[in-house]
């Protein structure tokens, strides 16, 4: 699959690059290579291929949510430089 001198143009732009002349030219050529790499994916036989398959079994990890008591507020906030309204207080760095 070829990918003309304007498609690279189109996706410098995109991407915010500038590119001579020779080097929209080279780009060209490298991505019209590697889209003609990934097209030999088509060639492969996948029709007993499950989607998302994996070689080993996947299990869920995940336990069960369980409510526990957690730390009282004033322990947590005991070593914090400052607090507010019983929550942590952060200067601001955004102006």
């Amino acid at each position: 699959m070829a990918i003309s001198k304007s498609e690279v143009e189109h996706i410098a732009k995109l991407a915010r690059l500038k590119f001579t002349e020779e080097e929209i030219e080279a780009m060209a050529q490298e991505l019209s290579k590697i889209l003609d790499y990934v097209n030999k994916l088509n060639e492969l036989d996948t029709e007993n291929v499950e989607p998302t398959a994996h070689i080993v079994p996947i299990h869920n990890v995940f336990r069960e949510d369980e409510v526990k008591p957690s730390m009282p507020r004033e322990k947590v906030l005991m070593n914090a430089p400052f607090t507010e309204q019983g929550c942590f207080k952060v200067p601001k760095i955004i102006e």
